[in-house]
């Protein structure tokens, strides 16, 4: 998938009609993604691109910070890499100016757009207890179906707290552990069953069933938002 960097902006060339043509390219591959149901990794870049020139337009971000630095010398006595900025003044900061005013606009309206088909996923989505739950519900699994299909996508997931800047925050990991056939005998409970005779770590494991109503992207879409509602319903 073709991509931009995070200074994408103060990278390689600077110049407006270059930098146009390669923001429209990512944001054409972004929408290709988009028109196929696949989120992620694309909402998120975009979001962070935008966080980026929004700081630097607002003058949160200095110029500085989003240049590439040159190696200038080497200091052996101490072990040390010394770079230097590659930061110009004039109309190099004015072609900036106007790649970024080009760019949020641009951005904003394909963050609505994934917005808009990640709302239209989450209405498809069903996400319900499998059992009873026990009070500890930080770690268990969720099994992930799909309508008109027999699979049964099973993972394991665990919640936690994790610390940045000084500021804590929840997340949750996730990871596949096989992919199952649901029968009239093998039901969820019965897998859940199966699952916890396999990890036997967790005995009495919380356990939860994402359904959706359309074959949406596993990886890309059911995954990234299957985080977000776990995020919702378990226990800090």
């Amino acid at each position: 998938m073709r991509t931009l960097s995070k200074n994408w902006v103060t990278e390689g060339l600077i110049d407006f009609e270059y930098k146009k043509y390669q923001l429209l390219a990512y944001l054409q591959e972004t929408n290709r993604h988009f028109q196929a149901a696949m989120l992620y990794p694309s909402l998120g870049e975009l979001i962070e691109h935008h966080r980026n020139l929004n700081e630097f337009k607002s003058g949160k971000k200095k110029l500085s910070d989003m240049f590439p630095k040159a190696l200038s010398n080497v200091d052996l006595d101490q072990a040390k890499l010394h770079f230097e900025p590659r930061e110009k003044d004039g109309n190099l900061i004015e072609e900036i100016n106007q790649i970024t005013d080009f760019a949020l606009p641009k951005i904003e309206k394909q963050i609505r757009e994934g917005r808009t088909i990640y709302d239209y996923v989450e209405e498809q989505i069903e996400f319900e207890p499998v059992g009873i739950q026990p009070l500890y519900n930080r770690e268990g699994f969720v099994l992930l179906t799909r309508e008109n299909s027999a699979d049964v996508h099973a993972f394991r997931y665990k919640s936690g707290l994790l610390q940045f800047a000084g500021e804590k925050f929840r997340s949750v990991s996730l990871w596949l552990i096989g992919v199952f056939q649901k029968t009239l005998v093998k039901t969820l409970e019965a897998l859940k069953l199966d699952l916890v005779k396999e990890v036997k770590e967790l005995p009495n494991p919380a356990t939860w069933r994402l359904h959706s109503q359309q074959s949406f992207p596993i990886d890309e879409t059911l995954v990234p938002i299957s985080k977000r509602l776990l995020l919702q319903h378990v226990k800090a």
